[in-house]
């Protein structure tokens, strides 16, 4: 399972990035196109100093990544660490659908009529 070719560590910062809709709204804004820090500040109604701190996160998580150019901070997406947020969740849902695909095999059986097998 890919889940757990990745670190916890690896899987807790990438949710935790995800998990605020300021930064789900800067990685969408960062993937249609290289916006500058400051340009993505205009966006948002807190100070320059939070919408930093939002993208240092998503940094961290691996999920975007920061280029400087002359005086500004250029913020693009890392598709490559989407795309493994993208497998976990998928990884995620197949260990629960067998787990649910189980549970009804189960059911199944004990249902009047079917008897033990």
């Amino acid at each position: 399972m890919v889940v757990d070719a990745l670190s916890d560590e690896t899987v807790n910062r990438l949710f935790h990035a995800l998990a605020d809709s300021t930064r789900r709204d800067i990685l969408r804004r960062a993937a249609a196109g290289e916006l500058s820090v400051s340009r993505l500040a205009e966006a948002y109604p807190m100070s320059f100093a939070a919408v930093q701190k939002h993208v240092a996160v998503l940094e961290a998580a691996g999920l975007v990544s920061k280029e400087r150019r002359g005086r500004e901070q250029l913020v693009s997406t890392a598709p490559d660490a989407v795309d493994q947020a993208h497998r976990a969740l998928d990884a995620l849902a197949e260990a629960w659908e067998r787990r649910l695909n189980r549970m009804s095999d189960l059911l199944r059986q004990e249902t009047p009529g079917n008897g033990p097998r």
